[in-house]
């Protein structure tokens, strides 16, 4: 079970603050890093900078309840597994549950075998989700940050990780030269010399054309999903 979880993130939101600290202290054994909230409004700040793996909240909080907190996530991200934790068994509040496409929907006591099988689905969800297919025999997990190629690791420098990441997490769309240049040349600022230099490295990389130039625009991923 441990190892499952060693390299999650989770963020643990809840205003009791005795509840909090055993389940945070629960947490922190068996995943890397665990951080927690008193409120939604508390938890959507630290979402945003820090972007957990899974989310498990309560839901009846001051400020912003756990199903608000949800709704707002799923504006803009579909995917991050959120386990809802509460006292209520109304078929109302189940509604709202799965319509926030919520992995679990946890009933109060909550105790730590509760909490192994709600992590055990979220971390299921998300190995589903993290698996991106570049084409046939070529995938990149996006959990973990690697690149395989017929079943073997492929070795990419930094900024090369970097751009694959970003190019395969916004495959749907074409990512700007700001973007690119924001995540991996912040302080050095970006010339055309060095970008066409580490696209080119990085398409040999992937053994293939997959990243295309959208003129004035940027770069794009396409992903053949074989």
């Amino acid at each position: 079970m441990k190892k499952d979880f060693l390299n999650l993130t989770i963020l643990y939101v809840e205003d009791e603050e005795l509840i909090r600290q055993n389940a945070v202290e629960y947490l922190s054994r068996i995943c890397s890093k665990v951080l927690d909230a008193k409120d939604g409004f508390e938890a959507l700040k630290i979402y945003e900078k820090q972007k957990p793996d899974i989310i498990i909240s309560d839901i009846k909080m001051p400020r912003m309840n756990g199903l608000e907190m949800a709704k707002k996530i799923r504006t803009t991200d579909k995917t991050t597994p959120i386990i809802i934790a509460t006292a209520h068994t109304e078929t109302e509040y189940l509604l709202k549950a799965v319509e926030l496409q919520l992995v679990k929907y946890l009933i109060k006591p909550i105790t730590s075998a509760k909490l192994k099988e709600a992590l055990s689905l979220a971390h299921e969800h998300l190995s589903l989700n993290n698996i991106m297919t570049i084409s046939k025999g070529k995938i990149y997990d996006t959990l973990n940050k690697t690149l395989i190629i017929n079943e073997k690791i492929i070795k990419l420098t930094k900024n090369e990780l970097l751009l694959l990441d970003l190019l395969v997490k916004n495959h749907q769309r074409a990512v700007t030269y700001q973007e690119i240049e924001n995540l991996i040349w912040t302080n050095d600022g970006m010339s055309i010399d060095a970008l066409r230099s580490l696209i080119r490295s990085l398409r040999k990389k992937l053994q293939g054309n997959f990243i295309e130039n959208i003129s004035g625009i940027g770069y794009r991923c396409r992903l053949d999903f074989l």
